[in-house]
């Protein structure tokens, strides 16, 4: 463990993870999440700026992006609804 300028001890970083700074967190999320991004961090208070990151840090790495990716839709339509394309059998 190491200790924080207030004394405080935190555990060391680990340097395996490849996300270890704010602009390493903001450059991994899209455009558009950067907006919001941006935004809480400038309202964040200095207490709850490492939860704030953590969330950020699971958010930007949980893969969620490129599992969508990586299935195709197979041919659906979005928007489309199931019994559209049913006869009216009543």
């Amino acid at each position: 463990m190491t200790t924080a300028p207030g004394g405080v001890p935190h555990p060391p970083s680990s340097s395996s993870h490849p996300l270890r700074t704010i602009r390493d967190i903001r450059e991994s999320l899209p455009e558009d999440q950067r907006r919001h991004f941006d935004a809480e961090l400038a309202d964040t208070e200095i207490e709850a700026l490492p939860r704030m990151l953590h969330r950020w840090v699971a958010l930007s790495n949980d893969g969620f992006e490129e599992f969508l990716l990586s299935r195709p839709f197979g041919g659906l339509e979005f928007g489309a609804r199931s019994y559209d394309e049913q006869t009216d059998a009543e």
